[in-house]
């Protein structure tokens, strides 16, 4: 545990600790992370926090402090070590067994309920639910709506399940373990869904040794590299996702930076859709791939 030459006696002092261990290891956002972490460490509010600052710390603060900013200095991602990240405008549960939510996965969202034309009744599958953060949202606006959820990992289904108690939605999803779309036979028929969405693994092997290390080192790697090319699951989405999908189904797939060309390709190969479309993120990149089944 990282010790503090003569132990700081009050908040201000344990903040400027902090911030300055957080800046040593290399860490982005010192400042805010530094009240995040502190803030959960003394249990106070972050704006009480601030106007605390020369409250004393107790030798047990001084003690949780100093394990969540040394978990922070080892480059553990500080949603996992304060347990939530917000999606979408609601806070999610999270461990090392999901995926954290990222911003970029919202367009996801936005694009489905702008393009989906969800009216009651209708059927919309998640693939790699991993926290439920799509799904749980989902239940939470759509009415009427059938919504069922697929991931790979028991360890993430806990997670999810969890989420969806947590916002009032638990018996809105139908949680399925499994790969892709292989065991949705056992609970839909094919022509029958109207939207399947997907925020599935891109990283390319090549590129694994590149990411950060909060990603590479805590993340879950099954819910991240998907093989030489990076777009591997793209692929099979597309081809099997036909099975499935109404005609006029959407297919929503979040794909990584430059795997535009790659993306559409597999399209092509798979044949089957029409009208492919593109959502940019707030850094201009091709971020959302849409796909309308034809027929």
């Amino acid at each position: 545990m990282t010790s503090i030459p003569g132990d700081p006696k009050t908040v201000s002092a344990l903040l400027a600790w902090a911030r300055q261990s957080l800046d040593n290891a290399g860490t982005t956002n010192v400042a805010q992370e530094a009240l995040w972490l502190l803030a959960s460490a003394l249990e106070m509010e972050h704006h009480a926090l601030v106007s605390r600052t020369e409250q004393p710390v107790t030798t047990d603060q001084l003690a949780r402090a100093k394990t969540l900013v040394s978990r922070r200095m080892a480059r553990e991602p500080i949603q996992y070590i304060l347990g939530t990240q917000e999606f979408c405008g609601l806070d999610f549960v999270v461990n090392s067994s999901v995926l954290i939510p990222r911003p970029e996965t919202e367009l996801l969202v936005h694009a489905v309920l702008k393009e989906g034309g969800l009216a009651e009744g209708a059927t919309l599958v998640e693939v790699g639910t991993g926290s439920g953060c799509m799904a749980v949202t989902f239940a939470t606006i759509l009415e009427g709506v059938r919504i069922l959820a697929v991931d790979c990992s028991a360890e993430a289904l806990v997670v999810a399940r969890s989420n969806a108690v947590r916002h009032g939605v638990g018996e809105k999803i139908v949680w399925i373990e499994g790969n892709l779309l292989a065991p949705l036979r056992d609970h839909v028929a094919a022509g029958t869904v109207d939207v399947i969405v997907s925020n599935p693994p891109y990283i390319a092997e090549g590129e694994w040794e590149q990411l950060q290390p909060e990603v590479r080192n805590f993340e879950p790697r099954l819910a991240l590299l998907a093989g030489q090319r990076g777009t591997e699951f793209h692929e099979r989405l597309f081809h099997d996702s036909k099975e499935f999908l109404v005609p006029g189904g959407l297919l929503v797939m979040e794909i990584g930076q430059g795997q535009l060309p790659l993306v559409q390709h597999a399209a092509e190969q798979a044949g089957g859709y029409t009208g492919l479309q593109t959502v940019k993120d707030e850094a201009g990149i091709e971020r959302v791939m849409i796909a309308r089944r034809a027929g």
